[in-house]
């Protein structure tokens, strides 16, 4: 069994490390293209590189300091102590000693939606929040489940690494918008670069038509990639929790039942749903409406976990009620 979440967790991570790289390498080539295409000079996406980089940077920096609380302030989420909620902190306290972290600071959502999140820069400085529904609906294995899914997240510095990823893909939107914005408000149109005056200008021209394709498709797929990053770091925090607690079949559980349940938890929106330890907007609210999936769908996510100790996979049966919930 051990060899085998270990392999899965080395997996997820190669992956997730290269859909990073192809994000960074669609920045490099749109920042070049916009460059050359509208000076004819290759020194130029170098510049455009270097402006938006230093806006990438502010934003990472002011998200680094301050992303967390905001991300807690939205969601409503109310500090809680042992005198409050004794068995979520001893829940929280044993399995943050199993990860080898500091324990976190608890939050709860007063929401009888069950689901759960992770946040902050580092396991120095991280929150977990956790709603009141899933307090409620899950007994305590499968409550150990989901603390060792999230507790995992801050163990593998998963908010973080979610943290880069998001701003190169801001980066991405941000670059391609204003240069599309620019473009067809004429600020291209009347000027000539010296090697277009020179005769030379044929290369500029296709470079030129190939930002404004890469313009119009980066935001797209850059967010596909952030969304394949984020349900890579799922399926690693998944078989994390599992070498924590010992105990697949609670998260297996865990899974299933929040999967199930109808509730709609009202706190999360586009911007928070990936943090959550499954998708809080359901398929069947209107919300959900143009949305990609930020998690891997919940029958992939227990098969898996029924690889680990060599079970079978889902029946067709147990498929077909769990299919289409997340």
């Amino acid at each position: 069994m051990a060899g085998t979440f270990y392999s899965q967790i080395a997996a997820n991570r190669r992956n997730s490390f290269f859909l990073a790289l192809v994000v960074v390498v669609l920045l490099g080539v749109l920042g070049f293209a916009i460059g050359y295409g509208t000076t004819g000079q290759a020194v130029a996406g170098l510049g455009w590189l270097g402006i938006f980089g230093i806006i990438a940077i502010v934003s990472s920096l002011a998200s680094y300091y301050t992303g967390d609380k905001v991300v807690l302030g939205v969601s409503k989420a109310r500090l809680v102590t042992a005198d409050t909620q004794p068995q979520l902190i001893d829940v929280v306290t044993e399995l943050a000693i199993a990860a080898g972290i500091p324990m976190p600071a608890v939050y709860t959502i007063d929401d009888t939606a069950p689901n759960a999140f992770a946040t902050g820069r580092d396991p120095k400085h991280a929150s977990i929040a956790i709603t009141t529904g899933l307090l409620e609906k899950l007994d305590r294995e499968e409550l150990q489940g989901v603390i060792g899914h999230e507790l995992s997240h801050v163990r593998n510095y998963d908010i973080r690494y979610s943290l880069l990823v998001g701003v190169l893909v801001g980066t991405v939107a941000l670059l391609a918008d204003f240069f599309l914005r620019f473009t067809f408000w004429g600020g291209l149109g009347g000027r000539r670069s010296s090697s277009d005056r020179n005769g030379g200008g044929g290369l500029q021209a296709i470079i030129m038509v190939l930002a404004i394709v890469l313009a119009i498709l980066a935001p797209f797929f850059a967010r596909l990639v952030q969304l394949a990053v984020s349900r890579q770091r799922e399926y690693l925090a998944d078989a994390s929790s599992v070498e924590l607690t010992r105990n697949p079949h609670g998260l297996e559980r865990a899974l299933a039942k929040i999967a199930e349940d109808k509730e709609v938890l009202e706190v999360a929106n586009r911007a928070t749903q990936h943090l959550y330890f499954t998708n809080p907007i359901k398929k069947f609210e209107a919300r959900s409406k143009g949305l990609f999936s930020t998690h891997p769908h919940i029958v992939d996510r227990i098969n898996r976990l029924r690889a680990l100790t060599g079970e079978v996979p889902l029946g067709p049966a147990d498929e077909r009620e769990l299919a289409g919930l997340d």
